[in-house]
């Protein structure tokens, strides 16, 4: 990987260290400062308390090793209209992808550089996909054929916002929905992309957004949950976390289940709404303070909260996965895994992915770890030194995506432009293959095929 590529992403999802020494958590959250008074049980105000415990590790459980574990049968998604699939951001098991031979690959625009990065996942509805590049043009691809449907430039004209990356697509009732980091929220139509509404915003906007009950929720850069209605773009009801500085460069889309939205932020809060008026439900604190990791003060949850059979699951940059109930919001378990991407629900399992590239099959109901595969190991890269000299002064691992299963795969891609696919039940490596640029975004899966958006704005079809 070149030079160039590694600081891109890098700026992507670890965010600048300068951030990190200037939030004004860090001096109060320092375990160093704490004094002798021993553990907190409260937290006062503006406080967030650790949920793991500092000597919890991550372990297989000697129960569960080589033990088989329940996966619903695979079934067929005809639509894709949201990030994660569904308004709770979980599928359970969708049947796609065959042998995964490249069926077409199509360019979509500006793809990630200076200035413009591609975060948006794809979205998949009346036998069209739509994606939108660094410069918050969408365009819309035929499914199966791979032609280009239409295309809309969404720049706004005016001087206030020349550069602007992040964002995000929804599908919902015949219309596709959009928010972008140029400050707006629109509503196109999805057989034209002619703009229906649009709704300027104060803040960027970094995430795709959820439509669900005739609202669209998204989450703005200053930890502003913003409501708008579907219909005409009206704002609603807003919500304001914590406010921290210090961030991942992505964000997260909430999920919905009945009328209970739930949210994540880059303070690391994990908050649940009633979605109709925003009056608060509950909520958590992802944290986890780490001596030996300045950047564990970065609190973000950039991936998306799941919500399955009752519970969300989510993980945070902070060191904190943890499956909390939905009704009470009482945590239920948690795990020591620094996570930027979204965990996958389904069955008897949850699967995730840490920042160092393990990938963890976790049973849904306990806690316990089934297996643990370390995707990182193999490819890492060592740099530093001269001439051959002092080469091991650091090393770098493939950052990647949020995991898709499908047909009894797991299927992510990665920094270094693989595609890999684990066996879901032993989490043994079945197959890699070169997708022929990096791929940041996690893999969807749509009448059989799997489709991946890459970091140069390539479009591929998988069947």
């Amino acid at each position: 990987m070149t030079s160039m590529r590694r600081t891109r992403l890098f700026a992507l999802f670890v965010a600048a260290s300068v951030a990190v020494s200037g939030c004004s958590t860090v001096g109060r959250l320092n375990p160093f400062n704490k004094g002798d008074d021993g553990p907190q049980e409260t937290a006062s105000e503006g406080e967030r308390i650790a949920i793991v415990a500092a000597d919890q590790t991550l372990e297989v459980a000697e129960a569960l090793k080589g033990a088989d574990f329940f996966l619903p049968t695979p079934e067929p998604m005809t639509a894709w209209p949201l990030p994660g699939g569904t308004p709770e951001q979980a599928v359970g098991h969708p049947e796609a992808g065959g042998s995964l031979s490249i069926a077409w690959k199509r360019g979509f625009g500006q793809g990630s550089g200076r200035g413009a990065h591609v975060t948006a996942p794809p979205v998949a509805a009346n036998g069209k996909i739509y994606v939108m590049d660094g410069e918050a043009t969408v365009t819309a691809f035929d499914a199966q054929s791979g032609s280009q449907v239409w295309k809309a430039d969404l720049r706004p004209q005016s001087r206030r916002d020349k550069e602007a990356f992040g964002g995000g697509l929804a599908f919902a009732d015949g219309k596709l929905y959009v928010t972008s980091g140029y400050r707006f929220a629109a509503q196109l139509n999805a057989d034209t992309g002619a703009v229906q509404w649009r709704t300027v915003t104060e803040q960027p906007i970094h995430a795709a957004p959820t439509v669900a009950a005739g609202r669209v929720f998204a989450v703005s850069v200053d930890n502003v949950l913003l409501t708008f209605d579907a219909g005409t773009g009206a704002e609603g009801w807003t919500y304001q976390a914590l406010s921290e500085p210090a961030r991942i460069l992505a964000a997260s889309s909430p999920a919905v289940s009945g009328d209970t939205v739930v949210a994540s932020f880059g303070s690391g809060e994990l908050v649940a709404l009633r979605a109709s008026n925003g009056n608060d439900l509950w909520s958590e604190a992802l944290s986890r303070a780490n001596r030996n990791n300045a950047l564990s003060e970065i609190r973000d949850i950039p991936g998306r909260p799941a919500i399955y059979q009752g519970d969300v699951f989510a993980v945070s940059h902070s060191g904190v996965f943890s499956a909390t109930d939905l009704r009470t919001g009482q945590a239920r378990w948690s795990l020591p895994v620094t996570g930027i991407t979204t965990p996958w629900p389904a069955g008897d399992v949850v699967y995730v992915v840490s920042k160092a590239g393990e990938v963890i099959c976790v049973a849904r109901e306990s806690g316990q770890i089934y297996w643990i595969t370390d995707l990182g190991k193999d490819r890492e890269k060592r740099g530093g030194g001269f001439l051959g000299v002092g080469r091991k002064n650091f090393s770098t691992r493939p950052v990647w995506s949020s995991p898709l299963l499908a047909s009894n795969r797991l299927i992510l891609a990665g920094s270094t432009g693989e595609l890999v696919t684990l066996n879901a039940k032993t989490g043994a490596v079945e197959k890699t293959m070169n997708l022929g640029g990096a791929a940041l975004i996690g893999p969807i899966a749509v009448n059989g095929t799997i489709y991946v958006a890459t970091d140069e704005a390539q479009l591929i079809a998988l069947r």
